[in-house]
């Protein structure tokens, strides 16, 4: 165990280990227990009953968070003519055929990476710097696409993507404790709804086990399953 600081147990006391709680009460909890001098972020963490082992029963998926996430988020564009022009007027904040150049020669300085599917054979070369910051461009996260522009103004507008490791966990940011109480319980409920919708036909038994929210820095609080059974 990680040995805490005397602020992270102050702000602990305040949560009964116990109990869990309704997503109202515990973002209140959660934004009450936030001791760090910065804006935290607020994290929700997910226990599934699937074995990711197998390929049927991978969850993952993405969800526009309707308060946004708080972050400005940067976002490169791999595209040539007018889907690079599209691009750009969505505010992308890189775009061009010439950044597979740049990313090669260690330019790293986004986010998000979208591109048109005509430039994943030369975006592929890539795999190896971009396979494992999770920045590689793919199909089922809306990052390969011939509409840049509504995938730049999603990312832009608080789109998240979520996947479980292989432990059955998903962890997902859903803003920052500035936020409000209801533009959190908002995101958090598009979270899990989502998650919900994204149960592989192949789970069987309980779906989701376990549902804790968290800032950065202080303690978890453990939120009723029941309405996600």
């Amino acid at each position: 165990m990680r040995d805490h600081g005397k602020k992270y147990l102050t702000a602990a006391k305040k949560i009964d280990p116990n109990t869990r709680y309704q997503p109202q009460q515990a973002i209140e909890l959660v934004k009450g227990a936030a001791f760090a001098k910065f804006d935290e972020t607020v994290e929700v963490a997910v226990r599934l009953g699937v074995d990711p082992r197998h390929a049927d029963q991978v969850v993952r998926g993405t969800v526009v968070l309707p308060a946004g996430t708080g972050k400005s988020v940067r976002v490169a564009v791999i595209a040539v003519g007018d889907k690079a022009r599209e691009a750009e007027a969505a505010g992308a904040d890189a775009v061009g055929v010439e950044l597979v150049q740049r990313i090669k020669d260690g330019w790293l300085d986004f986010d998000v990476l979208i591109a048109t599917p005509d430039q994943m054979g030369q975006v592929g070369q890539l795999g190896r710097v971009l396979g494992p910051r999770g920045l590689m461009p793919n199909p089922k996260a809306g990052t390969v696409t011939f509409d840049v522009a509504k995938a730049v103004r999603e990312v832009k507008a608080g789109k998240i993507e979520f996947r479980v490791d292989k432990g059955g966990n998903v962890h997902a940011p859903i803003g920052k404790v500035s936020f409000s109480t209801e533009a959190l319980g908002q995101n958090f409920a598009a979270f899990m709804d989502q998650i919900v919708r994204s149960k592989p036909a192949a789970a069987k038994g309980v779906y989701v086990k376990n549902v804790a929210i968290s800032s950065t820095m202080g303690p978890g609080v453990a939120i009723d399953t029941t309405p996600y059974r």
